[in-house]
């Protein structure tokens, strides 16, 4: 287990099929599981982190066909739902699901227990994947697999977490089971390896779970920091002025100091 506390290996990208079925079985009401069950108590808070590192990269076409991973009700896309025709979502949840988004009615698929997307070569403009590669123990093949179902000329969006999350062989408060981070220089060789530009790479979260409580004690209000624009830019700056202090395992408190998330925009070649 040490070896993959360094960041050199990504824990569960070589698991057989056994094991990620147990994984799956894990994973598949985790995020649910943790309070996220009810749409109308639940506040989705990343639209301005996806407007700037994301989608203002993306031009202003028409998206005839547009797939989310991990989407649940699909709150990430009302910035662009307007540029929208078809949506589908790969969702394990039973429970996180809407039966209408704005003018859209999403198609709702269950994620294959070994990672393959049942959609035809390069079928999609747009394939998001915000915060779920880490619940998944296959990052390289599902990789692959996005890139496989965009179309040539078409958008991948990434967010994912660059750090271990803590130690993954104990409970971890607000956490599911298996939910780690993938290291940085791993995912950057991954995406090496695929016929894709990238478009943009951009560090972000440096300090925010701390300057979420401490701002929260000082004005006593539960929005996050990080639906806030001016943070979002703010955050932007600390996380590069910190990035060369980048720990995928930090072990000591001034190693925190660092981003811990990567924001993706890939063009598929």
């Amino acid at each position: 287990m040490e070896e993959y506390l360094t960041g050199k290996v990504l824990y569960g990208n070589d698991f057989n099929f056994e094991q990620i079925q147990q994984w799956y079985q894990d994973e598949k009401e985790g995020y649910a599981d943790l309070g996220s069950k009810n749409p109308d108590e639940y506040s989705y808070s990343y639209h301005h982190l996806n407007k700037l590192h994301g989608f203002n990269y993306i031009g202003s076409n028409k998206l005839e066909h547009v797939l989310g991973i991990g989407s649940a009700w699909g709150h990430e896309f009302y910035p662009i739902i307007d540029r929208m025709t078809n949506l589908h979502i790969i969702e394990p949840s039973d429970h996180l699901k809407s039966s209408q988004i704005q003018h859209l009615t999403p198609i709702y698929t269950k994620p294959t227990t070994e990672g393959v997307i049942h959609y035809p070569d390069q079928y999609f403009d747009l394939v998001t994947c915000f915060s779920t590669l880490h619940h998944i123990p296959n990052v390289s093949f599902v990789l692959q697999e996005l890139h496989r179902v965009t179309k040539s000329g078409g958008y991948i969006l990434l967010r994912e977490p660059i750090i271990s999350m803590g130690d993954w062989r104990y409970s971890r408060k607000g956490l599911t089971k298996h939910e780690r981070g993938i290291p940085l220089e791993l995912f950057r060789t991954w995406l090496r390896q695929l016929h894709v530009e990238i478009v943009n790479e951009t560090l972000y979260s440096c300090m925010t779970p701390f300057f979420e409580r401490f701002l929260r004690k000082i004005f006593k209000k539960n929005r996050p920091i990080i639906s806030h624009k001016s943070y979002v830019l703010f955050d932007k700056w600390l996380s590069r002025t910190f990035s060369w202090n980048l720990r995928y395992h930090a072990t000591k408190k001034l190693e925190r100091i660092a981003p811990s998330g990567v924001f993706y925009v890939l063009r598929k070649k």
